[in-house]
């Protein structure tokens, strides 16, 4: 069994695992950069570790320093949470050669989903529905016969890339070049290879996941969908569990697909398949090989704590519940609360004078945030999440409602009025959204 974890990430994550290894009776070690001497991860923790200055590279992308604290500590395990060296394999390589359990996947499968083209062709081998698109990676020479085969609209991406980059759609043959070209380049700039590939372009789809469980010995769960729709700049602003796209039956039918592509991958630990959703259709888009920031969602549809779940079947433990044991319950809705201008988005930094949390039942609020807190402007702007759970779906956004006035974060700005207006508009509360609704209402917002 593992003794003691080292929580390598900040924030909310970090908080929300630490929970779970108290709940455990696991020993916890918090790792922190100077800019987040004061977090609250690191005042519950049982130890701490300063790993280095604020930016992100020198602290918590800093394999050599979390090693070393993990040494220091006597930690026999990592829990990497999400971002950061949550999917680098050469993390997990290490950690593996110095005889520490990496809490997550095998650095192989974080490598074969890692990679968008091999990620695509494995889906294919196991099963899953994928988006008709190029075989590998699309070259000058090749790429209007491809773009001809799949059929306009096209979308070309970048094979290594990742939060819109490196992205064009080409409507039209006359398009297609300049978005080539232009896709290249972005993928250079962005991530030092120009490689690129191409997928039919679907014009109103909604952002389906399906959260996955298995324990590495050929056993997997799937513990329903989450539709992650409501985005702005490919960066998930509101997501729901279960969608209210889908019924019954698609729900189980798809869980049921990725179940089995996880079973023969043997795959370890918690996961999400990411699809597009138009027309009753399912197209693979990727696959998260690590816990999601909107996991608590699902927790709350199913009862089932997935940090437990990643602990158990790290340690060998294996899964806690089978498939025909998972009962899915009511509605949840998770808000992400960033500090950023809810017109602008520019982020909001600074120190939080009054903080209040809502409460009630169904009510669940992952923060690291607190009266007093500063937040500093280094890392991403999440500074919590806001996770509602009804019997109903209308139940739940009744509660959201409720919740929203209750909520106070003072000292800076957040997103909180944004979500105020969301759960108030027709076409939220009739479920009836896709992945450019969000974008189209707040340019049209911006401009009255």
């Amino acid at each position: 069994m593992i003794s003691k974890i080292l929580i390598a990430n900040r924030g909310e994550i970090a908080l929300r695992v630490l929970r779970a290894c108290k709940e455990l009776g696991i020993a916890t070690v918090a790792v922190h950069s100077t800019a987040d001497a004061d977090a609250m991860h690191v005042r519950l923790a049982d130890e701490s570790v300063c790993i280095g200055p604020a930016p992100s590279r020198d602290s918590y992308l800093n394999i050599h320093q979390i090693v070393a604290a993990c040494e220091i500590t006597g930690a026999d395990a990592v829990h990497p949470g999400y971002g950061f060296l949550s999917e680098n394999a050469k993390f997990a390589d290490i950690l593996e050669a110095h005889g520490i359990t990496f809490i997550g996947p095998t650095a192989e499968h974080i490598r074969l989903m890692g990679d968008k083209i091999t990620a695509k062709q494995t889906a294919v081998e196991l099963g899953i529905p994928v988006v008709p698109g190029s075989d590998g990676e699309v070259t000058s020479e090749n790429v209007l016969e491809t773009a001809r085969k799949i059929g306009f609209p096209v979308l070309i991406k970048a094979t290594a890339g990742g939060g819109g980059r490196g992205m064009k759609v080409a409507k039209t043959e006359d398009d297609l070049q300049e978005a080539f070209d232009t896709a290249r380049s972005e993928a250079a700039a962005a991530f030092g290879n120009p490689a690129v590939y191409m997928e039919k372009y679907l014009g109103k789809p909604r952002h389906i996941e399906v959260q996955v469980v298995g324990d590495g010995e050929g056993n997997a769960i799937h513990l329903g969908e989450r539709d992650c729709s409501l985005q702005r700049r490919h960066q998930k602003v509101w997501e729901e569990a279960n969608s209210p796209a889908l019924n019954v039956e698609q729900r189980m039918k798809i869980g049921q697909i990725c179940a089995d592509a996880m079973k023969k991958m043997k795959y370890r630990g918690a996961g999400t398949v990411e699809f597009l959703y138009e027309n009753g259709e399912f197209y693979f888009i990727e696959m998260n090989t690590r816990l999601q920031v909107e996991h608590p969602i699902t927790e709350a549809i199913t009862n089932i704590d997935l940090v437990h779940e990643q602990i158990r079947v790290a340690s060998g433990a294996g899964l806690s519940v089978t498939q025909d044991e998972i009962t899915f319950s009511g509605h949840a809705i998770e808000c992400r609360i960033n500090a950023e201008d809810p017109r602008t988005f520019v982020p909001s930094p600074g120190t939080i004078t009054h903080f209040h949390a809502p409460g009630g039942l169904g009510v669940r609020v992952d923060s690291g945030a607190y009266a007093g807190y500063k937040i500093p402007p280094y890392y991403d702007s999440l500074i919590g999440k806001l996770i509602v759970h009804g019997r109903t779906r209308v139940e739940c956004m009744m509660r959201l409602r409720r919740v929203l006035d209750e909520f106070v974060v003072d000292g800076v700005k957040t997103t909180l009025p944004l979500f105020q207006d969301l759960v108030s508009n027709q076409d939220i509360a009739n479920g009836d959204y896709d992945i450019h609704w969000l974008e189209h209402y707040l340019a049209h917002h911006k401009a009255h």
